[in-house]
């Protein structure tokens, strides 16, 4: 009897342990289904902040001509402006560095051309180096800018001689890196002119998921660079989520598209330009042959001065900020008196 009443008390409390194991095995998962279900949203919060943080526009608005342009102003003193190249945006002044180090003594204007950043690009218009040179003469007006610096790099450059040829003595001179001065044959330009033409291009960006414009950055930034690495500062701020954009997509592609005909345009008046130019470029740039276009420019453009940086590539403004700043310091410390023009 006694056996028989342990074997019951036995099975019962052993099948109260299965229940017992059961309903905590059940808990479990639903703890850890909860669990992973607060992780994904944590994660997707995190992912909108960051999207958040840079989308959002690091500096200021002005409108002109009925378009906000975007521009980051930083320090005080005697103004520079700096233009950024195809498929950036200001913001990239600012990581690189060049934008605080500049403001230490200077009044420094980085501005986003239209299309690239946070300023549209209205179709409305087409925005030849020209055009953009005259919208980004209205914002120096706008802001009270009088006789800057001008600092262009690379697409950048063409802008900032199309601006040289408008204002010609409104200029303390132009500082110019990296940057393509002459028509030649690129494989780039026939690649990307489909996408540059209405509807067509339209049609391409719609079909390219972000994803894959995420996955390409990388290889993109890697070409940019090199032979120097990407910088760290650059892979953790640079707002890729803008850059690829379909705005600034179709931007990159309508500059890139039109880059030979506008130095074609430009060309006849390098030789009339009087002011003062600095021309720095990487010995060891990927993107634009130095010699076909820098020391090109430099033999044609009387009053310039040419920098070849040893083993440096296309992004001279992250490597190089040091003689940058030295280049903008000389221009500064000119006088009329003291310009000499063969």
């Amino acid at each position: 009897m006694f056996r028989f009443v342990s074997r019951r008390a036995s099975r019962r409390v052993s099948a109260g342990a299965s229940k017992l194991l059961k309903s905590t095995v059940k808990l479990n998962e639903a703890a850890l289904r909860q669990g992973s279900k607060l992780v994904r949203q944590t994660r997707k919060a995190v992912q909108a902040l960051k999207h958040e943080q840079s989308s959002r526009p690091p500096g200021r608005f002005v409108d002109v001509d009925g378009l906000r342009v975007h521009y980051i102003a930083r320090g005080k003193g005697r103004p520079v402006v700096l233009i950024h190249g195809n498929g950036t945006m200001a913001e990239d002044f600012v990581i690189c560095g060049l934008v605080d180090q500049l403001a230490k003594r200077y009044r420094v204007i980085a501005i986003d051309r239209p299309g690239f950043g946070h300023t549209d690009r209205p179709r409305h218009r087409v925005w030849t180096a020209s055009a953009q040179a005259q919208l980004l003469r209205r914002v120096l007006e706008r802001l009270n800018v009088d006789r800057p610096v001008i600092v262009g790099h690379s697409w950048g450059t063409i802008v900032s001689l199309a601006l040289a040829t408008q204002m010609r003595r409104d200029l303390r001179g132009l500082v110019l890196l990296s940057g393509y001065y002459y028509p030649g044959r690129r494989a780039d330009v026939a690649l990307i002119t489909p996408l540059a033409l209405p509807g067509v291009g339209d049609a391409a960006r719609a079909m390219m998921p972000g994803s894959l414009g995420h996955l390409l950055a990388p290889q993109v930034f890697r070409h940019v660079f090199k032979p120097q690495p990407v910088p760290a500062r650059f892979t953790a701020r640079f707002p890729v989520a803008i850059s690829i954009h379909p705005t600034q997509a179709r931007a990159s592609a309508e500059d890139t598209a039109t880059m030979n005909a506008a130095a074609t345009l430009l060309q006849p008046h390098y030789a009339k330009l009087r002011l003062p130019v600095a021309i720095l470029t990487g010995d060891a740039d990927a993107i634009v042959d130095p010699h076909e276009q820098s020391c090109r420019l430099h033999e044609e453009l009387a009053g310039s001065t040419l920098t070849m940086l040893p083993g440096q590539g296309h992004m001279i403004h992250y490597s190089a900020r040091a003689k940058i700043a030295r280049a903008i310091d000389g221009h500064m410390a000119l006088t009329s008196k003291s310009l000499k023009w063969l």
